[in-house]
């Protein structure tokens, strides 16, 4: 089933995008401020944003995605 349909899955895929540009953006940062006012591309560097300012929640929910996949 794709993502889309099934609410957790998609969860999961916005949660793994957040987190994953949220490293790349502090490893390199150019890379996504560069886009910041692109309409797609600016998409990546918002989701990074997220991460920066929402840490420990953003960690949280890794934690409890992570403890879901065990009772799964």
């Amino acid at each position: 089933m794709s993502a889309l349909f099934n609410f957790r899955a998609l969860l999961r895929v916005i949660l793994l995008l957040i987190c994953t540009c949220t490293y790349i953006h502090s490893q390199w940062p150019s890379l996504l401020a560069k886009y910041k006012n692109h309409s797609m591309l600016g998409a990546f560097w918002k989701c990074a944003r997220i991460g920066e300012r929402a840490s420990p929640y953003v960690s949280l929910a890794c934690i409890f995605m992570a403890i879901s996949q065990f009772n799964d």
